[in-house]
């Protein structure tokens, strides 16, 4: 338990000091964000503020991650799991990384083209679900609170680029207002290290020994993560004095869906993350209603934008927004903890 609290705090102290250190770094590189014309006209202000704070994330992560396995006993190893997750995430920030810096460089609201974010996406997640069943050893069965008894065979490869692709772009879609995608991924990440630790706890009920990637070593990735983004948050709540951009929210949101495969609560995802699921779905419905009929169904997609242009304050959105994703994360746990009961489970 030691080592995942030093991860979250070193995480959290790592990123509430460096945030303001990439401020001035940043603005003096002219790294400022570009904001769409078709945007809420609220928006133009923040036209220049620094973006690609998800460095920031980032950085502070790796380090609480490293420095959470340096215990009283001394150096705990770093597993095969735990040492894929966080090349994972790296591997996404560096894509978000490529797509923020095409907007700067070009000076223009869209980084990489779709079919490059796609190609990048795939070739993440089949780097990472070849290494997660060959190297980790995990099954390639779906899993909801546990794994099931449904082996997805070699269409698992396909269902991991899924998670991943829909989950890092979730969180994109809903990076669109100052601390609205990470506080509410700090959330989710705060569930993956209760998660974590409970499967550790109770390794025996999880098969964990059979079930491939350590949770304790997972819990610990989640934790410095959960306070890399606290720290940010204290920077990027409006007015943000940072943005995290598309290298922030894809590594994100990338994250998510490799802890969840890891934890082999894949479907479990879809409940913790039911804000991102959201944000999505009015994106695909205003488009298939725009297409059929030529009449939007919301003012502007993603949501949190309609109920800006309604005329809700940008805070009250976010706060909202954050106790809808605080509920989807607490049902989310209390449907895994009722599992873990009905099973047979016992504290």
């Amino acid at each position: 338990m030691t080592n995942i609290m030093v991860a979250g705090v070193i995480g959290l102290v790592a990123s509430l000091l460096g945030t303001p250190l990439a401020v001035r770094v940043f603005r003096k590189r002219g790294w400022g964000q570009l904001i769409r014309e078709e945007g809420p006209k609220a928006h133009y202000e923040k036209r220049g503020t620094p973006t690609m704070g998800g460095l920031v994330i980032l950085i502070a992560s790796v380090i609480g991650f490293l420095l959470g396995h340096v215990g009283s006993g001394g150096l705990s190893p770093i597993t095969d799991g735990g040492l894929l997750a966080v090349g994972s995430i790296i591997a996404l920030a560096g894509l978000g990384f490529a797509d923020d810096f095409i907007k700067i460089h070009k000076s223009r609201s869209l980084g990489l083209d779709s079919r490059a974010k796609f190609l990048g996406q795939l070739l993440i997640a089949a780097v990472f679900a070849v290494l997660a069943v060959h190297v980790v050893g995990i099954g390639t069965d779906l899993s909801f609170f546990r794994s099931t008894a449904l082996d997805l065979g070699i269409v698992f490869y396909l269902w991991v680029f899924l998670m991943i692709t829909a989950s890092s772009n979730g969180v994109n879609l809903t990076d669109g207002l100052d601390g609205l995608a990470v506080g509410s991924a700090a959330q989710v990440l705060a569930a993956f290290v209760v998660i974590g630790f409970w499967q550790f706890r109770h390794e025996t009920f999880y098969d964990v020994a059979v079930a491939g990637s350590d949770p304790f070593d997972i819990a610990i990735a989640a934790s410095a993560m959960f306070g890399a983004c606290s720290g940010f948050l204290w920077w990027n709540t409006a007015p943000a004095k940072i943005f995290m951009g598309d290298t922030g929210s894809l590594m994100l949101g990338g994250a998510m869906a490799v802890f969840a495969i890891l934890l082999n609560t894949q479907l479990l995802l879809v409940i913790l993350g039911g804000l991102y699921v959201v944000e999505t779905a009015s994106v695909i419905t205003q488009v298939a209603v725009f297409k059929r009929t030529g009449k939007r169904i919301f003012l502007m997609a993603p949501i949190h934008h309609h109920f800006e242009l309604d005329g809700w304050p940008e805070f009250t959105v976010i706060v909202r927004f954050w106790v809808l994703s605080g509920l989807s994360v607490a049902f989310g746990l209390g449907l895994f903890y009722a599992d873990f009961l009905s099973k047979g489970g016992e504290l």
